[in-house]
């Protein structure tokens, strides 16, 4: 739908609380009784987009975390490479919906909270079956804790994110994802050969 296309164009780069109704109508060309014909509120568009940008992010996920013809560990870095590249085609203007809308969780209705919360574990399922993947396949620990390892990669990667958008600049990106790789071959290094009781992550 062309309205909540235009929508995850505007929001992407601008907070929700911030933007009208007419700002989004107006980048569409769409009538103003058209929105009202399909959505109720500002706030019943609000979560129409959080579960349009949740399926498409779902997608995108599946396409590189799942690629089985990659090696685990290259196809987050085939992830990252696909971020930064969506980044700058907007000059670093546009960051994550879902981590934006995070960030204004101070002045949206409690009915944001939930459904933002069940999209990072999403994400963060799928991403801890890729790092679980890597851990069959020998390129990290085998006593790494994958799902504790997935929730810490999407806090820092949100930060990473905004901090792109902040400095228009994909440094902070190239940062986060090399120290995370970084991370996770020096618990396999450090595992190889000896057994352990305790979780290093």
């Amino acid at each position: 739908m062309l309205l909540v296309r235009a929508g995850l164009a505007v929001l992407t780069e601008k907070g929700f609380s911030t933007v009208s109704i007419d700002e989004i109508l107006s980048s569409a060309g769409v009538p103003k009784g058209s929105f009202y014909h399909y959505f109720d509120s500002k706030d019943a568009f609000g979560l129409a987009l959080v579960d349009a940008y949740a399926d498409f992010f779902a997608r995108k996920l599946d396409h590189w975390l799942g690629a089985e013809n990659r090696p685990p560990l290259e196809r987050l870095r085939d992830f990252f490479a696909d971020a930064k590249a969506g980044m700058a085609r907007f000059d670093y203007r546009r960051g994550c919906l879902i981590g934006n809308l995070g960030q204004e969780m101070g002045v949206l209705p409690a009915a944001f909270r939930e459904c933002l919360a069940a999209v990072f574990r999403d994400w963060e399922g799928r991403t801890a079956t890729c790092l679980r993947a890597a851990q069959a396949a020998g390129q990290i620990a085998r006593d790494a804790d994958c799902d504790r390892l997935a929730r810490f990669f999407w806090i820092g990667w949100e930060g990473a994110v905004l901090r792109a958008k902040l400095e228009r600049s994909p440094a902070p990106l190239d940062d986060f994802a090399e120290g995370f790789l970084a991370m996770l071959r020096s618990g396999s290094e450090t595992s190889k050969g000896q057994p352990t009781c305790s979780k290093r992550y």
